[in-house]
């Protein structure tokens, strides 16, 4: 598979199998204002700070383009926790109460799109939709289902690294092994850190009970580290801060939310405005009847490069060193 096209990206909780219904009126029906509701539901994977700013950033865009709950809109939104045991049924609920739904995360998307083959889906927060089997290509997907990657600007995140810490020569990495997404990002870090002539420690976790062991071991050997967009580490981000701190370790990770978290700089996405990027695919669909077989995979068009000012004085970095490479 051709994989140039992802370097190219340029820039509620709740437990169990409840649902939260922000508004509910059936499809079709039709609100107090008289105006027919469209029904939106969203299915979310788990709960850290970037999936749920995507979740946002989605709901408030339609809001700003003229949806409002009670009266033209109702929005039904599930979150797994994490649990691929819920995915299912909630993807069985959402595809029978909604007329569009957004997935966040690779898993939600792909039970989402198991359950439901007609209904229009958005994804975002997916980082190689045709390696997870949800579009045929990212520009056909050719079926009922498009979005967002969230692919990040891996060159230029270690670039940022790299300089940050000139001195730096071997650079941990670490990620969940059991998500193909953070595996890709993390197997383009190491080409980058080999190009640039740097070594590449990786370390692997399988839940979040592993991070603070794994990452505590991992500090010990390495200069900086690197973390992609990965939803475990983007989880326990806190802990991430706390060992980077304790050992003065630069950290570049994936996305705005993981940084602020407990990161020092990114170039990368704010999950934010993907959310709002992936809402106006939607709207396309919904106003214009855009086939989502015909809508191509977006990448982020809202790349920044964001200082945790904090952490970096934590570490003893002045935070207005900090630049991108040029």
């Amino acid at each position: 598979m051709d994989k140039k096209w992802w370097k190219k990206a340029s820039a509620l909780v709740l437990t169990g199998m409840a649902g939260i219904t922000l508004a509910a009126c059936g499809s079709g029906e039709t609100a107090a204002s008289g105006e027919e509701t469209t029904n939106v539901g969203i299915l979310q994977f788990m709960e850290h700070n970037s999936l749920t700013a995507a979740k946002d950033g989605f709901v408030k865009e339609l809001k700003d383009a003229g949806y409002t709950e009670g009266e033209n809109f109702s929005l039904e939104v599930m979150n797994a926790q994490g649990d691929q045991a819920n995915l299912k049924s909630m993807s069985e609920q959402l595809a029978k109460d909604n007329d569009l739904m957004l997935a966040i995360a690779t898993p939600a998307a792909q039970s989402l799109a198991t359950v439901e083959m007609d209904k229009p889906i958005l994804f975002t927060a997916v980082t190689d939709p045709e390696d997870a089997g949800l579009v045929e290509s990212a520009e056909k997907p050719g079926k009922n289902v498009t979005g967002t990657s969230d692919m990040v600007p891996i060159e230029e995140q270690i670039q940022l690294l790299l300089s940050i810490k000139p001195e730096a020569k071997t650079i941990g990495i670490i990620y969940n092994s059991s998500e193909p997404n953070s595996e890709i990002q993390a197997n383009l870090a190491i080409e980058e850190l080999e190009k640039a002539g740097a070594t590449a420690q990786v370390s692997t976790v399988t839940s979040t009970n592993d991070v603070q062991q794994v990452l505590t071991s991992l500090a010990q050997d390495v200069d900086a580290l690197y973390i992609p967009t990965d939803n475990t580490l983007a989880s326990t981000a806190a802990t991430v801060g706390e060992i980077a701190t304790e050992y003065k370790l630069p950290v570049v990770a994936g996305s705005t939310e993981q940084v602020e978290a407990g990161g020092l700089a990114t170039y990368g996405i704010n999950y934010e405005a993907l959310g709002r990027q992936t809402a106006q695919m939607a709207l396309e669909v919904l106003e214009n009847d855009a086939s989502p077989s015909e809508v191509a995979v977006e990448t982020s068009d809202h790349l920044e490069l964001y200082v945790n000012e904090d952490m970096a004085e934590a570490i003893g970095i002045d935070p207005d060193s900090i630049t991108l490479p040029e």
